[in-house]
């Protein structure tokens, strides 16, 4: 197991929200910060730690996307025409492993870059197995018919902590999903507030 898939658990904890709505995350028993000095009073963070803490808690719900590749994305972000924050949330979602993800497809966003790794999903009937593989719209994904009936997908697609957004359109009876469109920021079922106009003045300093 890597470090950051370790790290995960912590990822709560240190924002002090539970930013994927879990039910079993920490935060809903204990709000401080994980550690010795967890609990000591907070300061008021300045403009930079207000922005710094905007990042990671974007980059921690990715499945704790690695500073390099975040920092590509926000470049290609920045690239492309319009609103930069919008675009990087655009780039985040059209992400394989956010839709495996998004589909309930699997319980967690982490659960769905292992699944895409071990090579249980396809695009348009072809298997992709680098989850930061970025989708096209109308791009059609589907799980392996080998693997439908895997209990971690018949229980993710039970779920009822979440909803499957309307960019997607899915089948759980034929375990497929239409990319359908980019979507805003407005559009993604955050479960706390992301805040991608402080992560581009973060890095525009």
């Amino acid at each position: 197991m890597t470090k950051r898939s370790e790290a995960k658990y912590k990822i709560d904890r240190r924002m002090g929200q539970n930013i994927w709505g879990r039910p079993k995350s920490p935060v809903n028993r204990r709000e401080y910060g994980p550690g010795q000095h967890g609990q000591r009073r907070k300061g008021k963070l300045s403009d930079f730690g207000v922005q710094l803490r905007a990042k990671q808690k974007l980059k921690g719900y990715y499945a704790n996307i690695s500073e390099r590749q975040f920092h590509g994305i926000y470049v290609e972000a920045s690239r492309l025409k319009g609103d930069t924050g919008e675009n990087l949330i655009g780039l985040l979602e059209r992400r394989l492993d956010s839709v495996v993800y998004r589909a309930k497809f699997v319980p967690t966003i982490f659960a769905a870059r292992q699944f895409i790794n071990h090579g249980h999903i396809k695009v348009n009937g072809r298997r992709v197995n680098i989850g930061s593989y970025q989708l096209k719209v109308g791009d059609l994904i589907e799980v392996k018919e080998a693997s439908k009936q895997l209990p971690l997908v018949l229980e993710a697609s039970q779920l009822a902590e979440r909803d499957v957004p309307d960019y997607l359109e899915v089948d759980h009876s034929k375990m497929t999903a239409k990319f359908g469109r980019i979507p805003g920021l407005s559009d993604v079922p955050f479960p706390v507030q992301m805040e991608p106009h402080l992560i581009v003045e973060f890095y525009s300093r």
